[in-house]
């Protein structure tokens, strides 16, 4: 009877280096028990523990071994059968009285890995204690059955028990129980567990496998608006959906996989959530072509009991060497992949780019050290002059926030701020530089007095106004510092004001009923809705620097013409402002020719690289009573 091994190893541990038995070794253990010499015992060996029984006792014993339902044999020293009952002549499909004398090893499939035979030999020498394992043997009449097989010594003799018992009715109950285990309930699909589990040993196997690409993909979806679906139609309907998408994953998956060695295994994760994997892709042209049709099949209306739906997909696609693959990076990977896919509009695929991740990891590096970051002293000011453009004298400051990181070096406040507006440590960062620059100011002021005080402009983000007491934090701050109110200046975008109401705009008026300017930065990348500019407390027009750069001579030799639009668009905000009683700054001024035409249209003060960047306090000093020279330094 033939068989194959799957099932529990030995109870004992097995020498590294056993080999099978070759078929000469079996041979020579068969001629040895057929020869003159063994025929004493043919129906069975009398045991040394017997002599002394009686012979009734005998016959009882001999009954009950050949009448028992279990399937035993009993194997001598040698690995041959001594004598076996019905119904192990029934299980294996010959005749008892046929079985003696047989290799056991060979009725039961013992030889077919060497562990299993290691150990089984050292149960006939009396060194091991049992062994027991799981065979699918094969019967004469062509079905196939699971055995479990017992081999253990009979104490005080010189022969062992085989025991075989018929568990194909216990595998097939066990195999179904892991394939519900193992698959979803709605669409049948592969569930999460059993997806990790191909997914391991797919990374596992591609480490030793000769032959296969090294190379694994994974196309990881989600169902754009599928929430909708079940709070509007309900579950069931839901489910009916999730069914469909499966059969056309599972289509796709089919033709992906036409004249290749294996399709793709699909598989729901949860929710509305599919994940395609390729092993042994071939490259990321494979991954995107696969994407590619699932969208498009995704794409085609469902129609479900008479009700047609329409969806689409969001694929993170994920392609990459198996070798130094691990489960958790792949999957993190392919879920950051399909986020930036949601993010990036939905009904899409999207393919993993490692630089695009960096960037991301150093985002959420910088976002989770920020709170910390202000109480460890992280942060300095830098302060950029604005100057004058009639007398070239600094009349105050912008005070810019840099972020001395640990590991990233220094950083801008372009690489932070919108972090910190998203996370709210905005309102802690937001009051520490207005107390370092409210201090700052006054610090100058008391330095030199035969000079005119300058003031210090400071940025402003609405998440301040909301999430703070705006205006209590400055009065604290202005009285703690001795600066006068008419010293600090606000900065907001015009975006941010842009319809301000509420809290907002009566943070705006307190603000400056107690003498504090408020100024709109980045004027005419907004709304260029004029009319709010009647109704809030500015006082300052800073303008975008988009409008100053077209100053420039349009020519590359310098030798052109400059732009007259960009020069009347200037000149009429100019001329708005002062009308309505506003200062305008200028930003972004680099050359002296722009400097000039500035101030040629009545622009009040300018500020940029032709003056200063922005530079430690103690620079700021030196250029304080002098005029500004436009070095650009």
């Amino acid at each position: 009877m033939s068989g194959t091994s799957e099932g529990p190893a030995p109870t004992a541990a097995a020498a590294p280096h056993a080999v099978r038995p070759t078929i000469t070794e079996r041979q020579a253990v068969t001629e040895r028990h057929t020869s003159p010499a063994a025929e004493p015992g043919a129906r069975g060996v009398t045991s040394p523990e017997l002599v002394g029984r009686s012979a009734a006792e005998l016959r009882d014993y001999r009954a009950a071994f050949h009448a028992a339902q279990f399937a035993m044999a009993v194997v001598d020293r040698e690995g041959c059968v001594s004598s076996a009952n019905d119904a192990l002549g029934t299980l294996v499909g010959t005749p008892a009285a046929d079985l003696t004398g047989q290799v056991a090893a060979d009725l039961v499939d013992l030889a077919s890995d060497a562990r299993t035979w290691h150990a089984y030999r050292e149960v006939l020498r009396g060194r091991q204690a049992r062994l027991r394992c799981t065979r699918r043997l094969k019967h004469p009449d062509g079905h196939s059955l699971w055995a479990q097989v017992t081999v253990s010594p009979v104490p005080g003799s010189a022969v062992v028990l085989l025991a075989v018992a018929d568990i194909s009715a216990r595998r097939e109950l066990q195999a179904q129980l892991r394939h519900l285990q193992m698959h979803d309930p709605v669409t049948r699909l592969p569930n999460r567990t059993l997806f990790f589990e191909r997914l391991a040993a797919a990374l596992e196997s591609a480490s030793y496998e000769e032959g296969g690409t090294g190379r694994i993909g994974l196309c990881y979806l989600d169902l754009d608006g599928f929430k909708a679906v079940n709070d509007t139609l309900g579950h069931r309907t839901g489910d009916r959906l999730l069914a469909a998408v499966a059969g056309r994953l599972t289509h796709c998956a089919d033709q992906a996989g036409y004249g290749r060695t294996g399709a793709p295994l699909v598989a729901r994760l949860g929710g509305d959530e599919f994940a395609l994997l390729v092993e042994d892709s071939t490259g990321t042209e494979q991954l995107a072509d696969l994407a590619e049709s699932v969208l498009k099949t995704l794409q085609e209306p469902f129609d479900l009991s008479g009700q047609r739906l329409s969806l689409s997909a969001s694929i993170g696609v994920v392609e990459r060497r198996a070798a130094g693959t691990g489960a958790t990076g792949l999957m993190q990977a392919a879920d950051t992949t399909l986020y930036w896919a949601k993010e990036d509009g939905k009904a899409r695929w999207t393919l993993f780019d490692p630089e695009r991740n960096a960037h991301r990891m150093t985002r959420q590096a910088l976002s989770s050290t920020l709170r910390p970051a202000v109480e460890r002293g992280e942060f300095a000011l830098e302060y950029q002059p604005l100057v004058g453009l009639a007398e070239g004298e600094v009349r105050g400051v912008e005070a810019l926030v840099r972020w001395h990181h640990p590991q990233f070096g220094t950083l801008p406040p372009n690489r932070f701020i919108a972090l910190a507006e998203e996370d709210g440590s905005i309102v802690q960062l937001g009051r520490w530089v207005l107390r370092t620059a409210c201090r700052q100011a006054r610090r100058w002021q008391l330095e030199h007095p035969d000079v005119p005080p300058v003031f210090v402009s400071v940025n402003v983000a609405v998440r301040q106004v909301w999430d703070s007491d705006l205006v209590a934090d400055v009065a604290e701050i202005l009285a703690e510092t001795g600066l006068a109110p008419g010293l600090l200046q606000l900065e907001l975008t015009e975006s941010a004001v842009m319809g301000s109401a509420g809290r907002p705009l009566q943070a705006l008026q307190a603000l400056s009923d107690m003498g504090v300017h408020i100024a709109i930065d980045d004027f005419g990348t907004g709304y260029s809705n004029l009319a709010y500019l009647s109704r809030l407390p500015v006082s300052v027009l800073k303008l975008d620097g988009s409008f100053v750069r077209g100053f420039q001579y349009e020519a590359a030799d310098g030798q052109g013409h400059p732009n007259p639009a960009d020069e009347t668009i200037v000149e009429a905000l100019v001329q708005l402002a002062h009308k309505l009683g506003l200062s305008v700054t200028a930003e972004c001024v680099e050359t002296s020719e722009q400097a000039e035409r500035l101030r040629r249209i009545g622009c009040d003060t300018g500020q940029g690289w032709l003056y200063s960047r922005a530079v430690a306090a103690d620079r700021i000093s030196a250029l304080l009573g002098a005029a500004v020279p436009a070095s650009g330094s």
